[in-house]
């Protein structure tokens, strides 16, 4: 058994988003030196008419949002406290497309004196303001990147087609991070390719964060968990998967959740998280999940200042993309669902796009008309989906799939790396 500490000696901070994201936090070299490298770049092209972009790529887990918050902090204090700095009186926001991650940001900017939680906004926020009072900023650092809308949207007041480029017109230093691997949602599609097309239009400079900081599994589990939701295939388990971390495979979704719930009681930020693909059978008002014995309704949308995670109550809901996605769980518990399964045969596994729920991922783009292309990026998606689900776990993961022949080669694969409970 892998329980890293008990609720009785657990400070509590450590489980609380503000305290992982926050700008205190201490960096490694490597992080330092990023930090100084970005500070560099914006006080040398905030001097320029035209606008300059650093983008940070890196995986789920890599500390790029934490590179961030002390990067802003910084630029933040410099711009409202120090006369002798570049940065004194420039006008500077942090934008994040992610209304649970700006719940963070905001909470973390209250007790900071020179960090103002009007300072954190959502980028079509920003965009409509500047415009109404015709004026531009200095610099914008923008986390989860992929996030951002790449084609108008109504919905949620979008007018133009890209925030990327919109947010670019209106700064002279942009810094933002980017993962392809989280991109979910045919409105915000984007790839490397598609990002570097808009960025290399502009003096420009680029880092590579690698180290997996959130997760203590072993580079040979993470590289498993790549090959699933890469090479969309079963390998052979590593055998040294349990080795600082609690990796499980489940047969029964039931006895998974009372796990998890056991390891939430011990350490608490423990989670059932889930891909979509199970139709709506409204229940008392809430969306169920039901894998035989297992039945819990979906998250219900949180209106609260506080991140779901961080609700007690949500030990009894099943997490999603949603409310999971750039936050750190001590362990999750995760389904499998239907959009993904087993090739009879064979160790590949096949994506059901049919069986795909999330109405909102895949609405139609003008500037896609193939449809192989638009099939694969949707089969991207639920991978990415998924990825975003793998990397959630800090002490241990979880897995049962809902395909039963999925299920069952999963289970044999973790009893032929000799693994058990």
């Amino acid at each position: 058994m892998i329980i890293k500490r008990g609720m009785s000696v657990l400070n509590q901070l450590t489980n609380k988003a503000t305290e992982k994201l926050s700008p205190f936090k201490t960096l490694t070299t490597e992080q330092e030196k990023l930090v100084n490298s970005i500070t560099e770049f914006a006080a040398k092209h905030l001097k320029n008419d035209f606008p300059a972009i650093y983008t940070i790529y890196g995986d789920a887990g890599t500390g790029k949002s934490v590179v961030l918050s002390n990067l802003f902090e910084r630029f933040q204090l410099a711009a409202r406290q120090d006369p002798t700095s570049p940065f004194f009186k420039t006008k500077n926001y942090f934008l994040v497309n992610h209304p649970e991650i700006l719940k963070v940001y905001r909470e973390i900017a209250g007790p900071i004196k020179g960090l103002y939680k009007k300072d954190f906004t959502r980028p079509t926020s920003l965009i409509n303001q500047l415009d109404k009072k015709q004026q531009n900023i200095d610099i914008a650092v923008i986390d989860e990147a992929h996030l951002l809308l790449s084609k108008a949207d109504h919905y949620n007041n979008f007018y133009h087609d890209n925030q990327l480029v919109e947010i670019i017109k209106r700064a002279k230093v942009v810094v933002l991070v980017f993962d392809q691997y989280q991109v979910l949602r045919m409105k915000s599609l984007w790839t490397s390719e598609r990002l570097e097309k808009i960025t290399h239009q502009y003096p420009h400079k680029e880092y590579h964060l690698h180290h997996q900081f959130r997760m203590t599994a072993s580079d040979q589990l993470i590289d498993w968990f790549n090959h699933f939701t890469d090479q969309y295939e079963l390998a052979a388990i590593p055998k040294n998967s349990r080795q600082n971390y609690d990796f499980r495979i489940y047969d029964d979704a039931e006895k998974m959740r009372q796990a998890i719930v056991k390891r939430n009681d011990e350490v608490g930020l423990s989670r059932i998280l889930s891909t979509s693909g199970y139709p709506s059978t409204l229940d008392g008002g809430k969306h169920y999940i039901k894998e035989g014995k297992f039945r819990l309704p979906w998250d219900q949308y949180n209106y609260t200042v506080t991140p779901w995670a961080e609700l007690p109550q949500t030990i009894n809901e099943v997490g999603s993309i949603y409310t999971c996605q750039g936050f750190d769980l001590n362990y999750t518990g995760i389904i499998i669902g239907p959009p993904i399964s087993q090739i009879p045969g064979t160790k590949k596994l096949q994506i059901n796009l049919d069986k795909y729920t999330d109405s909102e991922a895949f609405k139609k783009r003008d500037d896609l008309t193939d449809p192989q292309e638009i099939k694969a990026l949707e089969e991207r998606m639920i991978m990415n989906s998924l990825n975003v689900l793998f990397k959630r776990g800090v002490y241990g993961t979880y897995i049962y799939a809902h395909d039963p022949l999925l299920r069952n080669s999963l289970v044999q694969l973790f009893k032929d790396a000799g693994l058990n409970y």
